[in-house]
């Protein structure tokens, strides 16, 4: 008897796709609205749960925001290391082929919304350390990831600029991330294929 009561104090247990659920929707709302204009009741209706299953899961609003980077970032890591570490591929063509597929998926969506963490870097990371963080932390996975691809792509002559091969990769992804504001603010891929222009026809010759 005693048993069954303690069992029933412990209530249902909590449904396995809650956390993802809220995830992503929270991944949809923060790339679409931002941080600040997006609350959690927002984020509980969009993902039809209470909102105490958000509290189940999540202790803040800033805690949530910081996983929500980390599952942003990790949805696209696989792909991304798929792309840039193939071998089969010349690494300047990964490169190249890279920016080229973001140009068009870009164009198919309208120029909006951008680069997530681009866009949670300017909102946010002045305001919060663990956000910040998060995005520093993924920065730099990305910014390895060029990295790799330019040094090799010296090893082999494929690019003569002997300037080392991280400083070319963080002003590849710093060049990149600006050219994405410029894109939605003129709703237009012009500045995107500057930056492939400049980047492939000048930095990584």
């Amino acid at each position: 008897m005693e048993t069954q009561t303690k069992a029933a104090r412990r209530g249902p247990k909590p449904n396995p796709n809650t956390r993802d659920n809220l995830m992503r929707v929270g991944v949809q709302m923060l790339h679409e609205a931002g941080y600040t204009a997006t609350g959690i009741k927002d984020i509980v209706d969009a993902a039809h749960v209470p909102k105490g299953s958000f509290y189940n899961h999540f202790e803040s609003k800033e805690a949530f925001g910081k996983e929500v980077v980390d599952f942003y970032f990790d949805g696209g890591l696989v792909e991304l290391r798929a792309r840039l570490c193939d071998d089969s591929i010349p690494p300047i063509d990964r490169l190249r082929g890279y920016f080229d597929e973001r140009i068009r998926g870009f164009q198919a969506t309208d120029y909006v919304r951008g680069c997530m963490l681009g866009n949670l870097s300017l909102e946010v990371a002045d305001h919060s350390v663990p956000i910040r963080d998060r995005l520093a932390a993924h920065f730099g996975t990305w910014s390895g990831l060029f990295e790799a691809c330019i040094a090799e792509a010296q090893s082999a002559g494929a690019i003569s600029n002997r300037l080392p091969a991280p400083l070319l990769a963080e002003f590849l992804l710093n060049s990149w991330e600006g050219a994405l504001l410029r894109m939605r603010v003129e709703k237009s891929d012009e500045p995107l294929r500057a930056f492939v222009e400049v980047a492939f026809g000048s930095l990584l010759i």
